[in-house]
């Protein structure tokens, strides 16, 4: 399944629906210095962040049939950055319906 408009520019693979953050979510990425809006836009592309090529698979084939999407990033300081947390996992799921997208972290699943 291809997510290009025949012009060449690109179109998400399936809508978000609300979004929604955790608070730990919302303080790794400041912490981190990562925009919300571009994980977002990864996940929403099809860039599933670090995941095994099996998992990835299964979120293709999630897209096509409208089953759960799990995407995993992980999250590392800037060089400038004073954070204790040195690489940090950061989920993002949106629900089969698509009424809704989740960032979180694993531990708060």
């Amino acid at each position: 399944m291809s997510n290009h408009r025949q012009d060449g520019t690109r179109v998400p693979k399936f809508p978000l629906g609300r979004v929604f953050a955790t608070p730990g979510a919302l303080e790794l990425m400041r912490e981190m210095q990562t925009e919300p809006a571009h994980l977002l836009a990864r996940h929403q592309y099809g860039d599933w962040g670090d995941m095994p090529p099996e998992d990835a698979a299964e979120n293709e084939r999630s897209v096509t049939e409208n089953l759960r999407v799990l995407s995993s990033y992980l999250l590392q300081p800037p060089p400038d950055c004073s954070s204790r947390r040195h690489l940090t996992l950061l989920w993002i799921i949106t629900e089969a319906d698509r009424s809704s997208t989740t960032l979180l972290l694993p531990e708060e699943y």
